[in-house]
């Protein structure tokens, strides 16, 4: 099985704060399997560290207003580009995440506060029928 895994999940320290979401219920569950892992904003060229964004209506954008959205399209780009050649039978995205949410983000008031709804990558893997599960969904 080929699993495509946002990178923070796996270790790697590509998060906004510099930081990683190593998952250890993450790497259990794809041990001995193809893992394509993924950061789709730093595909896309934004810096680590960086700071948070949200989604605002139709953009990606920082709590100062700084709009990101051609960073993470350009990334999403480069993520499917990996993949084209490639049969991926499950994706493993972290949850919340502007990019890689599955099941919910945040709203783009910077106040916690979580919306139904999909990150960019994870919209377009969907599209592709590519099936997705939520970090937090992986079974023990």
């Amino acid at each position: 099985m080929t699993i495509l895994v946002s990178a923070c999940l796996l270790g790697e320290n590509c998060k906004y704060n510099g930081g990683n979401n190593r998952n250890e219920r993450v790497l259990r569950y794809v041990a001995g399997h193809e893992v394509i892992p993924v950061c789709p904003e730093v595909l896309g060229g934004l810096p680590c560290p960086r700071k948070p964004v949200e989604w605002v209506g139709e953009r990606v954008r920082t709590r100062d207003g700084d709009d990101c959205t051609e960073a993470f399209r350009l990334g999403v780009q480069r993520a499917m580009d990996i993949i084209a050649d490639t049969h991926i039978d499950l994706a493993i995205l972290q949850s919340r995440s502007p990019t890689c949410g599955v099941k919910q983000i945040y709203d783009g008031t910077f106040s916690g506060v979580r919306i139904d709804g999909m990150g960019a990558l994870a919209r377009a893997l969907h599209e592709h029928g590519i099936p997705l599960m939520d970090a937090e969904d992986v079974p023990d």
